[in-house]
């Protein structure tokens, strides 16, 4: 293995299996690479609150990137070493938008030295399913507010917005049309529960590939020892700056067609197979 080699993979559909569960032959592969000195990270569209309960005891010693590319995060902390946030006048205007759409918005923000995720009003089945699962996992930053408004004094990070299909597209068409270039947005059915469709707002900056091009800065590897591995939508740009792409058997298309390979699924423990194999041919 050349030890200027870094892995990175996408945590949902590619690393975890069905249940958003990572195996015990993945735990236990990972954690010996790891422990051999493997460089390996994730990058995923959870936070560290919702990452740090499935990957547990893992030793990662390498930043994770967080929110799609708003945090590059310490695993064993939780402390922020980049925050890419939205500005404030931009995420009001944002959630005006949001509102003549006739959605409501989850809104994510960092204060001081926590994230917080606060909603107003459980419009819809979609908010309801999600809050709950936040609820039951007593996930810290879920917090009820009265007046939205009063979270934009706050670092706002990132807007989730969820409802019937026909509503969220519009919204993210509007959005897109009026503000081009100037966010990440991805518009996705929610694989763990169909029919919910979900849109997040993040900063143009808050991208997966520009995440990973600062863990490259910091740790002194060129883009060509770069492996990710992804199966979704926002894993395409971190596929167009890597040396290797890898998409797993059950990637969207779009994926797929930006991936140098494609390998087993998700379910089959398919991106720890691949880096053992790699790392046995060094």
């Amino acid at each position: 293995m050349n030890t200027q080699d870094l892995f990175v993979s996408d945590m949902d559909g590619t690393l975890l299996g069905a249940g958003s569960v990572l195996s015990d032959y993945s735990r236990r592969a990972l954690t010996e690479l790891l422990e051999a000195g493997v460089k390996f990270t994730v990058a995923s569209g959870r936070a560290w609150a919702e990452i740090t309960p499935i990957l547990k005891d893992l030793p990662l010693r390498l930043p994770v990137i967080a929110v799609n590319g708003a945090f590059l995060t310490d695993y064993a902390t939780g402390r922020h070493f980049v925050i890419n946030h939205l500005e404030t006048a931009f995420a009001q205007a944002i959630y005006g938008h949001i509102l003549e759409t006739g959605l409501q918005p989850f809104v994510l923000t960092h204060h001081g030295d926590e994230d917080r995720l606060y909603w107003e009003r459980l419009i819809n089945t979609e908010m309801q399913w999600y809050h709950d699962i936040l609820e039951l996992v007593g996930d810290k930053r879920l917090r009820p507010i009265k007046r939205m408004a009063e979270a934009f004094k706050e670092t706002v990070i990132a807007f989730v917005v969820m409802g019937d299909k026909a509503q969220v597209q519009s919204l993210h068409t509007l959005l897109e049309e009026r503000y081009p270039g100037t966010m990440e947005n991805f518009l996705f059915e929610n694989r763990c529960s169909p029919g919910h469709w979900w849109l997040t707002i993040h900063d143009r900056k808050a991208c997966k590939s520009i995440a990973v091009r600062t863990l490259l800065e910091m740790e002194g590897i060129p883009a060509e020892r770069l492996t990710v591995f992804g199966d979704h939508i926002n894993d395409v740009k971190m596929f167009q700056i890597a040396g290797r792409a890898v998409a797993v058997a059950n990637a969207e298309d779009v994926v797929k067609q930006h991936a140098h390979t494609i390998i087993g699924s998700n379910d089959d423990n398919a991106v720890v197979k691949y880096m053992q194999a790699q790392i046995t041919k060094r």
